[in-house]
């Protein structure tokens, strides 16, 4: 078994914070994105949608997407849990790591793609009203999860979860996108303290 992985890249952090939560060691081995090593014959035949993460099992099955990874590894040793241990905490979860996901993380992507000079070779067309309408949407978004936080340690349970690790990667990442959290959303920055003091939270930063 080995997971392929890119150092800083947003997709796979969330799989190494997700793999240091549950303790698991897996072989890594780093593509280099800058280089193209991702598009390269050797890397598409493990992915042909170029992308990382992956993760090789031992039969020679490739996993891709960073939350089918995770869910792997979750059924492969289900505790601590963090996609819920019962049928409601489940849902609630998987509720909460979707608009983490498609509302944040998505939208903080699409900014910084179709935004940021270096993307301009990758992102054809790289449509710059389209990064500053999802500029607006992340900033929405966080007055969203700013009022859910405000009584609220965590996002979809009363203990950490997978949610959360979307969430705070995608925040971080918002900086690569040059955005920041405003001041003013207080239980955003109170959570996004309490999660990065997390030993867990040091893995792809």
């Amino acid at each position: 078994m080995k997971l392929f992985l890119s150092a800083r890249a947003p997709n796979p952090r969330r799989v190494q914070f997700f793999l240091a939560e549950k303790g698991i060691t897996v072989p890594e081995v780093m593509v280099d994105l800058a280089a193209k090593e991702h598009m390269g014959e050797a890397f598409l035949r493990i992915n042909p949608r170029a992308k990382v993460p992956v993760l090789e099992l031992d039969d020679g099955t490739h996993i891709c997407e960073s939350i089918a990874i995770c869910r792997y590894f979750e059924a492969l040793q289900p505790e601590p849990n963090l996609f819920g241990a019962t049928p409601r905490e489940q849902g609630l979860v998987e509720m909460w790591q979707r608009q983490m996901e498609i509302e944040l993380m998505q939208a903080v992507q699409f900014a910084f793609r179709h935004l940021h000079p270096a993307m301009a070779e990758r992102e054809v067309p790289q449509v710059k009203e389209w990064g500053e309408a999802n500029k607006a949407k992340v900033l929405n978004f966080l007055g969203y999860l700013d009022r859910h936080l405000a009584d609220k340690a965590y996002i979809a349970l009363d203990r950490f979860t997978v949610a959360d690790i979307t969430a705070i990667v995608a925040i971080d990442f918002m900086r690569a996108a040059r955005m920041a959290v405003p001041e003013e959303m207080v239980h955003v920055g109170r959570w996004r303290a309490q999660v990065s003091a997390r030993p867990a939270a040091k893995a792809g930063a």
